[in-house]
């Protein structure tokens, strides 16, 4: 990065919050059913479009958007032309999942019970230490997960912070050489390229 890149991003106010996250669904009602009946994310759009934006490229689709109480919203796009079941295998969490916070372990387990209810099978709670959270499938394949800080949540995240920095540098020389392998150096050097 150049030293004028480095000055205007600095003089940047950091960002500020998700707008949306989205992700492919295989049915559109199907999808609004768990996030608006079964979460209780209100349905805040369902918009039809029939150009990929940017491509030129011909593609009817739909883009649902749900609301979160922040006003920030998780979507999804219905685009059947190109979807195969492969995008819907259920994919594992190190991949890809959404975690939602409550307010409370209390809000946490009235979820899961709304859940189980819903016949969706909600797994927990599980003690990550500074969070507790329990475990559902979405209809797309994708791991939801409702989390709720515990008592000592902030203490833990500031003791992190103070050495995340030395963490990643020590994580990095450990693993290196293993990625290296995996997937060449040039993979992980991406840095001005």
């Amino acid at each position: 990065m150049n030293e004028q890149s480095e000055v205007s991003v600095q003089k940047l106010k950091r960002l500020g919050n998700v707008h949306h996250a989205a992700y492919r669904c295989r049915d559109a009602e199907q999808t609004r059913w768990f996030y608006e009946d079964v979460l209780g994310l209100p349905l805040a759009a369902a918009m039809v479009f029939d150009e990929i934006p940017g491509s030129g490229r011909k593609s009817e689709y739909m883009h649902l958007f749900f609301q979160l109480a922040d006003g920030n919203f998780i979507a999804f796009f219905d685009e059947p032309s190109t979807a195969t079941s492969d995008h819907f295998h259920k994919k594992d969490s190190f991949d890809v999942h959404i975690a939602f916070e409550v307010e409370s372990r209390e809000a946490m387990l009235a979820y899961q019970k709304r859940i189980n209810e819903a016949g969706k099978g909600c797994l927990g709670p599980v003690d990550h230490d500074f969070v507790e959270s329990v475990y559902m499938y979405d209809p797309n394949g994708i791991q939801v997960e409702i989390t709720s800080k515990t008592p000592d949540y902030d203490q833990i995240m500031s003791d992190d912070a103070a050495q995340a920095h030395d963490q990643l540098a020590n994580w990095t020389a450990r693993t290196r050489g293993v990625k290296e392998g995996l997937f060449g150096a040039d993979a992980l050097d991406q840095r001005g390229k």
